[in-house]
């Protein structure tokens, strides 16, 4: 049920069970964890997690979560392990995204999708918390206010919504969805995996700080009044009755 391929600098890993939405099983996220941790000790600089059929994963599976899965801590494992990772990596949303499967999208350094995608976590609905860090990181890429909305609003939000509120990078036709992951993977498949390491590390204020030669930077930015805005795409729809089986 989960599938990895390793080709040159980019490791693929495939959630197949697409007759069950890619609803997600504690074995299925304890092999998760262990793919990644592979393309980790290898070397590998460029990590893709995507879904095969028409979903990325519909979350927890009804039947594991009857037996606790929404409390074991494979969850926050994998998460931690996928942000801790030290090349790129990338969720290639084939489909919608829901309850703790978001935790994996949120996780990634970058988020590609197709037109069909929402997202939606429908903790309240179903009486569950998130995983801990799983609000911090939605907080962090859409904002504190769009996060509840998701979380305590119970809002369930298309691609193109997902585009303007900084939640994906990207949103393309389904054809365009793995050529775009390599196009924009192809600086970070070709670099040295210490340098990726250390970038993340930077980005995310965990790196040396280092003297900068050259005059002090003015005191203050000019915004741009103009910004470019966000590619928009159309005829985006969602799949019904995955509330259901998410957590």
């Amino acid at each position: 049920m989960i599938e990895s391929q390793t080709q040159g600098p980019r490791c693929t890993i495939t959630l197949n069970r697409p007759d069950k939405a890619n609803a997600l099983t504690a074995e299925m996220l304890e092999v998760l964890e262990r793919k990644i941790g592979e393309a980790e000790g290898a070397g590998v600089p460029v990590l893709v997690l995507t879904g095969a059929g028409r979903v990325f994963s519909a979350g927890a599976d009804l039947d594991a979560v009857q037996n606790g899965l929404t409390t074991n801590a494979v969850w926050e494992r994998l998460s931690t392990r996928i942000a801790r990772y030290p090349g790129l990596t990338i969720a290639a949303l084939n489909g919608t995204c829901a309850g703790g499967a978001l935790g994996m999208m949120l996780a990634c350094d970058l988020r590609v999708a197709v037109e069909s995608v929402k997202v939606f976590y429908p903790v309240l609905k179903n009486g569950f918390l998130p995983q801990p860090s799983d609000p911090r990181r939605l907080a962090a890429l859409c904002g504190l206010s769009r996060a509840k909305q998701i979380l305590l609003g119970g809002r369930k939000i298309d691609a193109q919504t997902a585009l303007v509120w900084g939640l994906f990078d990207y949103v393309v036709a389904p054809d365009d969805l793995m050529r775009t992951v390599h196009e924009i993977s192809e600086d970070a498949a070709h670099a040295a995996p210490s340098l990726l390491g250390q970038i993340k590390a930077l980005c995310h204020g965990d790196g040396p700080r280092r003297e900068m030669p050259g005059p002090a930077p003015a005191p203050a930015m000019q915004l741009n009044p103009h910004p470019s805005t966000a590619r928009a795409v159309h005829g985006a729809s969602g799949l019904s009755g995955l509330a259901g089986k998410t957590r």
